[in-house]
């Protein structure tokens, strides 16, 4: 099933070549599903879509996510990783392409629809190539590392989308995560290497084959946590560019620019946090302290928005950047919880727990946005992580 034998060992250039190509493989997959939110601005302004239809659109890719990832899982767990990001960024690359050339926003929908049910595979393949090739002392800053794909992918869509969208027509806007994926489909196929596990024989003994789900709560936990962090995230990733085009009345360049910033400082910020954790040897204590910090982020974003205070942009970029934090951590301890003969659909399911809140955050606040304003949206997403903090487990011994 792997393509190489447990005891054999890459050397420390290749295994950072591995995390490598799991940043571009999910980054290559966060282009494509967050593309669609930076087309929101051309939706209403040249379609005459209200707010909530184009969130709609937006949330295609995310919904796709959910009806597919948990299968992915079962699929690395059974396949291996490498053949998983190869097929799932591939066809992703084909949707996006299908999509840029759709000729009416039912089919756009269907086919960011189906590129999202694609772009799943990244998720879990691309994190079990990290924590399947990396020690557990340095697993966090590894992940850490990795998990930035997800706010540098937001950032290259931010960075691109917008501008071409308005310009050229939202088919040259989708043709660039058509490629970016084709390149990463490509590479993956080429170069990665699946990480080492025991035999299925030896892992029974050790009783890495236990479902890790029964007669504990610890990853029910994780993945309940992460679907209340997950809708402050994504009401930011959002509607950050319409806030800013609308509320503060920045050029749709300017709003990419910033928002293309916030991402970069996002993805600093998961990898701080992922040495955070490997130097306390602990995930789950740094993980309080950030959903802690993301509720009082958030509601003083509400405040200062609320008076109409130039400070709110500057809130925008923390909240951006402490609200991304948390992922990595949680998406390390699932996988070393679960073990590396559970981890494919652990990582599934922690996936779509995430993707089913995110899926809602658009049309939801769009419509709160559309009725009672952003301050009141921000406001409502902070009750969120004040919700996460008691529910957050304590540590858990790793399998993995």
């Amino acid at each position: 099933m792997n393509d190489v034998t447990p005891d054999r060992q890459l050397s420390a250039a290749r295994r950072w070549s591995m995390l490598g190509l799991g940043v571009l493989a999910q980054a290559a997959g966060a282009v494509f599903s967050n593309a669609p939110a930076f087309l929101i601005p051309t939706l209403t302004t040249q379609t005459g879509m209200s707010l909530p239809q184009a969130g709609l659109i937006a949330a295609a890719p995310t919904v796709g996510f959910l009806f597919t990832l948990f299968a992915w899982g079962i699929v690395v767990d059974r396949i291996g990783e490498r053949r998983v990001l190869a097929i799932g960024l591939t066809a992703t690359a084909l949707a996006a392409a299908a999509a840029a050339t759709s000729s009416s926003y039912v089919a756009l929908g269907i086919f960011l629809l189906l590129g999202g049910m694609a772009a799943s595979s990244a998720n879990a393949a691309s994190g079990r190539v990290v924590v399947g090739w990396f020690p557990a002392h340095r697993r966090g800053f590894a992940m850490g590392v990795r998990q930035m794909a997800l706010p540098l992918g937001v950032a290259v869509a931010a960075l691109t989308i917008p501008g071409l969208a308005a310009a050229h027509g939202i088919g040259w806007a989708l043709a660039v995560p058509a490629a970016i994926c084709a390149v990463a489909a490509l590479a993956c196929l080429l170069f990665v290497i699946d990480p080492p596990r025991p035999s299925r024989a030896a892992a029974a003994e050790q009783g890495l084959l236990d479902n890790p789900y029964r007669d504990q709560a610890v990853l029910w936990r994780i993945h309940g946590v992460s679907m209340l962090l997950v809708v402050p995230q994504y009401l930011v990733w959002t509607f950050a560019l319409v806030w800013l085009m609308t509320d503060r009345h920045w050029s749709a360049a300017s709003a990419g620019i910033l928002i293309t910033l916030t991402q970069l400082l996002g993805a600093a910020g998961r990898i701080a946090a992922g040495f955070w954790s490997d130097r306390v040897g602990s995930r789950m204590g740094p993980l309080r302290q950030v959903a802690a910090a993301a509720a009082v982020a958030m509601f003083a974003l509400a405040v200062t928005d609320w008076l109409d205070s130039p400070v709110s942009v500057a809130l925008l970029v923390v909240a951006s950047v402490i609200t991304v934090a948390d992922n990595g951590l949680a998406f390390t301890a699932v996988a070393e919880i679960s073990g590396p003969y559970w981890s494919g659909r652990a990582l599934g399911a922690q996936n779509t727990s995430q993707y089913l809140a995110a899926s809602l955050v658009p049309p939801v606040f769009g419509a709160v946005i559309a009725a009672l304003g952003f301050p009141a949206a921000f406001a409502l997403a902070a009750l969120c992580p004040v919700v996460a903090v008691p529910l957050v487990p304590a540590d858990h011994p790793p399998q993995a």
